[in-house]
């Protein structure tokens, strides 16, 4: 299911909130994971956001964002969502 609600609360150092929304009564309850977004993946409080929810019991939650995105279209992957702030490789090379 998909709806649009507004951040009620974020813990960015504990990486969690709430969205409240008319289709959540009691709020939704958001993972960092769940954010399709670059970089380090937060939340401010009172901001708009669309996302796509799940009935399930999440610490005292009815409801357990799947994905949340701002603006006005979900990005088809978190794939499109690439930090340039930072980037990692890895080289492994074997001997004979």
């Amino acid at each position: 299911m998909t709806a649009t609600g507004t951040v009620r609360e974020w813990r960015s150092g504990e990486g969690w909130g709430v969205i409240d929304s008319d289709a959540t009564p009691g709020g939704c309850w958001a993972h960092f994971s769940s954010i399709l977004a670059g970089g380090f993946r937060s939340l401010d409080p009172g901001r708009p956001v669309s996302f796509e929810f799940e009935r399930a019991e999440q610490d005292g939650y009815a409801f357990r964002a799947l994905a949340v995105w701002t603006g006005d279209e979900r990005p088809a992957s978190p794939a499109q969502c690439r930090s340039v702030a930072y980037r990692s490789t890895l080289h492994l090379e074997f001997g004979e």
